[in-house]
């Protein structure tokens, strides 16, 4: 089906969803009562948890209730009677806790976790899309669950929510990990990030002008780093240099420039990514064997695959190696490392929209009325609505908009 015929299909879907008007009135102020489950993450150095104490009795208070697996929050810092004086009643069994009506984690489910939740749930978690296996995605279908993964959350202005929370935290992170291993604690060089009177700056190099190469270059400029920008977009150079709201070394992607600045600076943070794929690798091996000796590289898009061609992913336990006497950085999931900070910020996007789900009558109202939420789906009740992931895997793709009309 075509994709103009699709829009068509869709216009008629949502003219049919806004007659009669008192049905829709009627659903509207039906509100339900939400069963929620939190459990425990599996997934390796996963320290984050999707609600904090305060937003789990944010919801007992709006008449929901809250299930917990035990030590959920623990790595968080969050302790189980921190949940439970709010109201949330806590498990010492993962099955107990996928009995619940809505599972919200943050790590994608594991086949394990996908046999246990029952048909008809509704799942809020991350997806990457880009380690997503198919097992995984049948087995999601064959619940016919709804499935939203929170990385297409987006805000009032268009914005990916989740993602742009979560940058602004690792950029700014980085800056912070690169000060610990330019120290002497860590065998580094023995310089303070930033700099004092009389003193020359520790030289910063960001790749990327996003959301974490802004936030690295509000945290390094706050320091008294001297930075410098790169990225091959002159409209993210000019849109960071506004948002900083001060003059600093911008450029666009120049080989020479670029190795120059790479080879004399004290920190190189690689932020550079990509829509779908692999990031840019932009700095080669010869040109890492250049920098001066006790630098440090935060390779923050290894995920993607890294910006330096010497980047491997390395972990929170053992999170650095050297290589040409240059310290690596490359732990892909850097917001854990600030788990309690992340699960704030998550918990301010999450619980509003469980609080909406519950006052709209249920998530077919919410994901129709809110365009940021009907992003998020990639299932809808045992049904594949997202393309992207119905190209990668050869699946039919249903329209959203006509299943919610269809499910009525």
């Amino acid at each position: 089906m075509n994709s103009g015929k699709l829009s068509g299909f869709s216009d008629v879907a949502k003219q049919a969803m806004m007659q009669p008007q008192e049905s829709m009135l009627e659903v509207k102020a039906k509100k339900n009562k939400l069963y929620i489950g939190i459990p425990k993450e599996v997934s390796f150095q996963e320290n984050r948890i999707a609600l904090t104490p305060l937003s789990v009795a944010l919801l007992i208070n709006n008449g929901h209730d809250v299930m917990l697996e035990h030590n959920a929050g623990q790595a968080a810092n969050f302790s189980d009677k921190d949940y439970n004086d709010q109201g949330a009643k806590i498990v010492y069994d993962n099955k107990s806790v996928y009995e619940a009506d809505i599972i919200i984690k943050i790590a994608p489910p594991t086949m394990e976790e996908i046999e246990l939740m029952k048909p008809g749930q509704i799942l809020i978690s991350a997806l990457q899309i880009s380690t997503l296996k198919q097992e995984c995605l049948q087995a999601l279908l064959q619940k016919k669950v709804t499935a939203l993964c929170f990385e297409h959350l987006r805000d009032e202005g268009g914005s990916l929510t989740v993602v742009r929370a979560m940058s602004e935290i690792v950029g700014a992170t980085s800056i912070l990990i690169a000060a610990e291993y330019l120290s002497n604690v860590f065998d580094g060089k023995g310089l303070m990030l930033g700099g004092i009177t009389g003193v020359p700056p520790t030289e910063i190099v960001i790749l990327g002008a996003g959301t974490v190469g802004e936030y690295a270059a509000r945290t390094a400029i706050s320091l008294g780093a001297e930075v410098k920008v790169f990225d091959p977009s002159i409209y993210k150079l000019r849109r960071l240099q506004n948002n900083i709201g001060t003059r600093i070394f911008t450029s666009v992607v120049q080989p020479i420039v670029l190795e120059k600045a790479v080879t004399t600076c004290d920190v190189a943070i690689g932020a550079l990514r990509a829509e779908d794929g692999r990031s840019p690798c932009i700095i080669s091996e010869a040109t890492v064997s250049r920098m001066k000796r006790d630098s440090v590289i935060i390779d923050v898009s290894i995920d993607q695959g890294g910006c330096f061609e010497t980047s491997e992913i390395t972990n929170h336990t053992n999170p650095v190696f050297r290589k040409y006497d240059v310290i690596h950085y490359c732990v892909p999931n850097i917001a854990s490392r600030v788990a309690r900070t992340a699960t704030y910020a998550l918990t301010n996007i999450f619980a509003p929209i469980l609080v909406d789900i519950g006052d709209q009558g249920g998530i077919k109202n919410v994901i129709w009325q809110k365009t940021g939420v009907r992003n998020a789906v990639y299932i809808y009740q045992g049904h594949l609505t997202n393309k992207h992931i119905g190209e990668r895997f050869n699946i039919p793709v249903k329209d959203l908009d006509l299943l919610i009309v269809s499910h009525r």
